[in-house]
């Protein structure tokens, strides 16, 4: 077969039409066409025996988990389109839903067979610029190999092929010429809802680990499929994480052989050897749209492991579940209270990470229903295993207030801390556990005065004003607190190091919500003292800073500071009190 020549890179594209599922009613399908069996153990059908116009049959469900069939023709074959040594097979299809929809996301793996039965390959690339039954098939004696070449940028595309698409669709031959390029899979999350999903991805800033392209499915679970369903052309669907929250896509089943599966015709989250959990789905129905149709379905509970997510497609086996990392979130608001667990089969720092934020969103979404207002005290534990398999485990808990809306702040804080605990080398992470109490006061409190013992008398301190401290001695102080109607004295002290002797120092109290230790470290010996080190927001903190030697003269203790780098410091921790705690006083110290 004749190479095409290369040209720029790809503009008009080809889209990854692996299906995504969002709510919607049911629509009845047309009747099945006739369409060569599936059977099992499919035969390959080798591409370089192919011509344009020759006939072609296929298999793809509509509606239900029944495969449908639909025909079509052979336009072309663009050598190395897919990547290295994998040519794509272009095809014009044709069926009732077909001419409605164009080619859908979700027909993702749907077979396509030769005139002698023969499997070419599977549906797995539309044309993005609108509705068009022109599809790319990937073909199956390559999904069957799992082939894993490094993906290319873009497909180029000369005149002859850019006219055969012309034919048979609405792009011009002109931008068909430009070439054709896969475009990322979305991702499918249930148990969120869509609101909620735009409103995290807008709020997500620089956040890696939170899919941006995610839309709104059936939970798993949520459907009747079973693993006798996914038969060549049926459903087919794959999950980074399941229950509470499932993280999925949903494609077809290009082919079934004994246990083992092959679909989808391109990857999942492209990740080679992998442990997803494969489902079985119920299509509900396919949703027409501007730029892509696409199926709306629920899925089944997972009934295996796909085992490769590779170039040409994912390929799993019926039977074990992938092992997995419980993210467990339980939550309690006056007389209701949840518990909510979602499992994740993908070990991977974006995947815990996501799972872990959605998890929190979603457990709050079913017990509170609404904006969740109010202050919350949540604790959590992290467990896992180090670089050299021995157990770890880390906990900490905070108390947040907010009259708008807690849950974001919440979810964002976890999922950072988990992203960077799995990303730290050799650590896994075994679960993931949250425990929270939501009440609907929002009480916070100001530090309105702060006094240290002078001399045998209460003075209160100021940034102007300036504090004797006797190294070896102790600093007794009190901390006034209003809000809520009421005044609050708490009393403390500090011990003073006697090395602090002949120095500046720095004398400071800071509600809890205003004390900022910087990023965690990346080490998980030192997470946990970092971590007993935080001051809750309901907590007040009292500290004292070691400064420069003094020789003469008088100083600012914080250019001091500065030039010395980060002093040295001794601190003392009061309450809770039993609401986040704002303000701060500062003053400079002499230690004699």
């Amino acid at each position: 077969m004749s190479r095409s020549p290369r040209r720029a890179r790809a503009l008009a594209s080809l889209t990854a039409v692996a299906g995504l599922g969002l709510a919607g009613a049911a629509v009845t399908t047309s009747p099945a066409q006739s369409a060569a069996p599936a059977g099992d153990c499919a035969v390959a059908f080798p591409v370089d025996q192919l011509a344009a116009g020759d006939a072609v049959t296929g298999l793809t469900v509509t509606h239900g988990t029944t495969p449908e069939g639909f025909t079509g023709e052979v336009l072309g074959v663009l050598d190395d389109g897919i990547g290295p040594d994998v040519d794509m097979v272009m095809v014009r299809l044709t069926s009732p839903e077909i001419d409605r929809v164009g080619i859908w996301q979700g027909m993702s793996g749907s077979p396509v067979y030769a005139a002698d039965g023969r499997l070419i390959g599977a549906v797995s690339y539309g044309l993005a610029m609108g509705s068009s039954p022109v599809a790319g098939v990937t073909p199956y004696d390559h999904m069957d190999d799992h082939m894993a070449d490094p993906m290319q940028d873009g497909i180029a595309v000369d005149r002859t092929a850019a006219r055969q698409i012309a034919r048979g669709s609405d792009v011009s031959a002109a931008r068909a010429e430009q070439g054709f390029a896969q475009l990322p899979m979305p991702l499918g999350v249930a148990g969120v809802g869509a609101g909620r999903l735009t409103a995290a991805a807008a709020r997500a800033g620089d956040r890696s680990w939170l899919p941006r392209s995610a839309y709104a499915v059936g939970r798993a679970g949520a459907a009747d499929a079973t693993a006798g369903d996914i038969v060549a052309g049926g459903n087919l669907a794959a999950s980074l994480a399941y229950g509470d929250v499932t993280m999925a896509g949903v494609g077809t089943a290009t082919s079934v052989c004994g246990d083992r599966v092959v679909g989808f015709g391109h990857p999942l989250d492209y990740s080679g050897s992998t442990t997803l959990a494969m489902h079985p789905a119920d299509a509900i129905y396919v949703q027409e749209d501007l730029v892509a149709g696409f199926k709306v379905a629920n899925l089944g509970a997972p009934v295996g492991t796909i085992t490769d997510d590779r170039l040409a497609g994912i390929t799993g086996t019926i039977g074990a579940l992938p092992a997995t990392t419980d993210i467990t979130s339980s939550l309690t608001y006056a007389d209701r209270s949840r518990t909510g667990v979602s499992h994740v089969t993908l070990d991977t720092p974006d995947a815990l990470a996501s799972t872990a934020f959605y998890e929190l969103l979603a457990n709050h979404q079913a017990v509170v229903d609404g904006p969740i207002k109010g202050s919350e005290d949540l604790a959590w534990t992290i467990t896992g295993t180090d670089g050299d398999g021995t157990p770890f485990e880390l906990h900490s808990s905070d108390l947040y207030s907010s009259s708008s809306d807690l849950t974001y702040r919440l979810g964002f804080g976890l999922g950072d801390l988990v992203y960077g605990i799995a990303r730290m080398g050799g650590v896994s992470i075994d679960s993931v556990t949250t425990d929270s109490t939501l009440r609907d006061d929002v009480t916070s409190f100001k530090i309105s005065r702060v006094q240290a013992r002078q001399g045998g008398e209460w003075v209160t301190v100021s940034r102007h004003s300036g504090l004797v401290v006797r190294g070896g001695g102790r600093l007794a102080v009190r901390v006034t607190l209003t809000g809520g109607g009421t005044t609050t004295v708490l009393p403390g002290s500090l011990d003073v190091p006697a090395r602090f002797s002949g120095r500046l120092g720095f004398f400071g109290v800071a509600g809890g919500s205003r004390v900022d230790l910087g990023r965690p470290p990346r080490d998980l010996g030192q997470m946990q003292a970092w971590l007993d080190r935080q001051v809750r927001h309901d907590e007040v903190v009292v500290l004292l800073a070691r400064g420069p030697r003094v020789h003469s003269g008088h100083a600012s203790v914080t250019a001091a500071a500065r030039r010395a780098g980060t002093p040295r410091y001794v601190q003392t921790v009061l309450g809770p009190v039993g609401g986040v705690v704002r303000g701060q006083a500062v003053s400079e110290a002499f230690i004699r």
